[in-house]
């Protein structure tokens, strides 16, 4: 229920029937810690079991919805939910979580804005319905040095084609692509957001849950039957493996060793997500140098 000791994350209810949890750390960008991943399920199966609610949603404090796992924290403790050890359990793990929150009786709606990466994105693939700011950025980029996707829903929503890009690339997609592929369901301009998103929760909540249930049920059936839920949980295996590959124990290292070296290592080629402002800035730094060059030949050569 709304009100209940949380620390990093904060609940409300803007509207009736309508239950709204927000990741609130905004100084991480909302890294999912395995702290926060408890309060968000603890909230979400709260809302769940409560009679006054029809449909929650999810979104993130600061400037962005959440930039992925929080790398810089041990992981391995504080769980909030057990998962059988060995190779893969990681994976293994978040992808329970995952199932845990799509095997929800009432819709979750992820509403989404700036960075969406990695685990992040992972958390919004699971919800039942996705609207983005048409900024934002959604992207997996540990496919460059580290693996595949802990929860490799790709191929199910985007398709083939667009699937082999993100994962080849890493690249990230604009809200307004990731609605055109079908990573999303409408993407808005980012200030009016949050008040499409309140207006789709409140059209879900007039549908009484006895039968919103059965609704979300029948397409998450249709998807099980087409192989999705065994594909996804078969994926953890792979991202095993990847973890065994030189580049990604070296990644990994580094990770341990210096977080920021490791993400600015990894995307710095790339020239985007947080490496894109160091990029800005010296191209920025080239043009004015080469301007300021011009203009002195130009006034040498007026003067020869």
């Amino acid at each position: 229920m709304p009100g209940a000791p949380y620390r990093f994350i904060v609940v409300d209810s803007p509207r009736p029937g309508v239950r709204r949890v927000t990741l609130n750390r905004p100084e991480k960008r909302n890294a999912l810690s395995n702290e926060l991943r408890g309060e968000l399920f603890d909230a979400l199966r709260r809302a769940d079991g409560d009679e006054a609610v029809r449909v929650s949603i999810v979104r993130g404090a600061g400037v962005c919805f959440s930039a992925g796992y929080d790398l810089g924290a041990d992981l391995t403790q504080g769980r909030p939910y057990p998962t059988a050890g060995g190779d893969g359990h990681w994976p293994r793990h978040v992808v329970d979580g995952w199932f845990q929150l799509w095997d929800l009786a009432k819709p979750v709606i992820a509403q989404v804005h700036g960075y969406c990466l990695a685990g992040g994105s992972e958390l919004a693939a699971a919800c039942d319905l996705v609207y983005v700011a048409e900024d934002a950025q959604i992207g997996y980029p540990p496919v460059r040095l580290m693996s595949p996707p802990d929860t490799q829903f790709h191929p199910w929503l985007a398709g083939m084609r667009h699937a082999m890009e993100l994962m080849l690339t890493g690249d990230p997609v604009s809200g307004a692509e990731a609605a055109r592929i079908g990573l999303a369901n409408r993407a808005y301009p980012a200030a009016h957001l949050e008040v499409r998103v309140l207006a789709i929760a409140e059209r879900v909540a007039k549908i009484p849950t006895s039968l919103q249930q059965i609704n979300k049920r029948s397409v998450h059936r249709a998807m099980e039957i087409m192989g999705m839920r065994a594909a996804i949980r078969a994926g953890t295996e792979l991202q095993a493996l990847a973890f065994h590959q030189p580049e990604s124990v070296a990644y990994r290292k580094e990770v341990r060793a210096n977080l920021k070296r490791a993400l600015d290592q990894r995307d710095g080629r790339f020239g985007d997500y947080r490496t894109a402002r160091h990029g800005a800035r010296r191209t920025a730094r080239r043009t004015t140098a080469g301007a300021a060059k011009r203009s002195t030949n130009g006034r040498k050569e007026k003067g020869s």
